[in-house]
């Protein structure tokens, strides 16, 4: 599959935001270092974005650390070969669960996420899951096969599993209890209410918030940011998507984090410099040092 092909397919799913315009101005960079624990730098590039640029920028306001994250075998493969040459990068690699139904030959893709996954690089297996927005009852089946596969994988190699829940909050639960969860879970772009979050943090998974916790609509995510112990949260930006506030609808990108990060403290009533540390301690202790 082409990068193009890639972008495409990506645009495609449920996200937000043209990588066609402009993108924001930088925001004050943040008084401590953090990661972006969930990034597509694959769809950022082949919309002519270098990379390493990306990285430099998102270093310049304190994202120091990024995680790249795999949606079928080419853009994990691709994110192996980046978190290689770019020691700000790690990789998770995964068929997300909206790619599971497409695979005319599903075991053989997972065959080959089995393979990039014993690269000392990947420290993820993900964005694995369940999207019952976009894969109707006749993909269902293969998806959860898939999902039950990466969950099993991610114990074996002993990394995080990474989540993608889309509409799906109970079943997620389900499959987790039924297969055993891995030590650490993530779910990605979390996008549950506050009840939805007790329930994974008393099983100890983290919840990584996106920049829809910036939305006006979206207070039953601050308050899930606001319930969570400090030390099971992250953040990120699924960029190019879902750009926090006041820049929504435009271009996401690593260096943005800042206003989510800030939009967090202040949902918590805790002081930056400390919700700062506490994302960083996470990421180290979901993805490993850098």
């Amino acid at each position: 599959m082409t990068t193009a092909d890639r972008t495409a397919r990506a645009r495609a799913r449920t996200r937000e935001g043209s990588p066609q315009e402009a993108r924001p101005p930088a925001p004050e960079p943040l008084p401590y270092p953090v990661l972006d624990s969930h990034t597509h730098l694959d769809i950022v590039s082949a919309d002519g974005d270098d990379p390493v640029g990306q990285i430099a920028a998102a270093n310049a306001v304190g994202v120091d650390r990024l995680v790249q994250v795999g949606v079928d075998v080419a853009s994990s493969r691709w994110g192996v070969e980046l978190a290689n040459t770019q020691r700000a990068v790690v990789a998770t690699v995964a068929l997300h669960p909206n790619e599971a139904p497409r695979l005319s030959d599903l075991d053989g893709a997972l065959k080959s996420i089995e393979e990039l996954a014993e690269d000392p690089r990947v420290r993820g297996i993900g964005e694995t899951g369940l999207d019952f927005f976009r894969t109707d009852e006749n993909g269902l089946a293969a998806q959860e096969r898939s999902f039950r596969a990466h969950i099993a994988l991610a114990k074996r190699v002993g990394k995080a599993l990474v989540i993608h829940d889309r509409d799906a909050h109970a079943d997620i639960l389900r499959v987790l209890d039924d297969e055993g969860a891995p030590e650490t879970v993530v779910l990605h772009c979390f996008s549950g209410d506050a009840a939805f979050a007790a329930e994974c943090c008393r099983r100890g998974y983290v919840l990584s918030f996106a920049g829809t916790v910036t939305f006006k609509n979206a207070p039953h995510l601050r308050e899930a940011a606001a319930l969570a112990p400090i030390g099971q949260i992250l953040v990120e930006t699924d960029a190019p998507y879902l750009t926090p506030m006041p820049h929504r609808g435009r271009p996401n990108a690593s260096y943005l984090i800042p206003l989510t990060v800030r939009a967090l403290a202040e949902a918590r009533g805790v002081p930056l410099l400390e919700m700062c540390e506490a994302i960083s301690a996470n990421g180290e202790r979901a993805f490993g040092p850098w």
